[in-house]
């Protein structure tokens, strides 16, 4: 299936000047049993108060490459080492707030195991991250769920056609 591209704007805020780019690889995780895993974010920050659901990701650091850091960030978030078994695609979407491009690389994951999550201080304190074990169709109604705040909309907007690929995709490896 080829790669997704996918650009979008935020509509929330409004837009007054881009000052950085930030390369982040995310990844949708599936199981043998067909399950998906998130992240739960709890924040009350600059973009409100809000429980929202997430593809587990986040920066590349320097010199890394983009399948090393989304098993790095799987591993710190979620726990899980996982073998990547495609990328999905890029989705460009925009945090006008923090006047940020944000370029997301996604990755479609199957899990290998689950062991312990290394999560930043920021992670646990101000996140309060936890893990979401959820079936697709749990998975789109917590997005939906959660789109009743700005951040949130802005979220559902990038990670819905990337989790419905990776539907299509996951669903054309089982016919295999």
């Amino acid at each position: 299936m080829p790669e997704i591209r996918i650009e979008l704007q935020d509509t929330e805020w409004p837009m007054e000047y881009t000052d950085h780019d930030r390369l982040i690889v995310r990844a949708i995780v599936t199981d043998e049993a067909g399950n998906y895993y998130f992240v739960r974010a709890e924040r009350d920050d600059d973009f409100g108060k809000a429980t929202l659901i997430e593809t587990s990701g986040g920066g590349v650091e320097p010199g890394e490459n983009l399948q090393d850091a989304v098993r790095r960030e799987l591993k710190e978030e979620l726990g899980i080492d996982a073998r990547i078994l495609e990328k999905i695609g890029i989705v460009s979407d925009y945090y006008n707030l923090i006047h940020r491009h944000n370029i997301n690389h996604y990755f479609l994951c199957r899990v290998e195991a689950f062991g312990e999550k290394h999560l930043t201080e920021d992670e646990i304190q101000c996140f309060h991250l936890s893990t979401l074990k959820l079936t697709y169709e749990e998975a789109i109604h917590e997005y939906e769920r959660c789109s009743v705040t700005k951040i949130g909309k802005l979220i559902a907007n990038r990670e819905l056609p990337v989790l419905k690929r990776a539907k299509e995709i996951t669903d054309a490896l089982r016919k295999e």
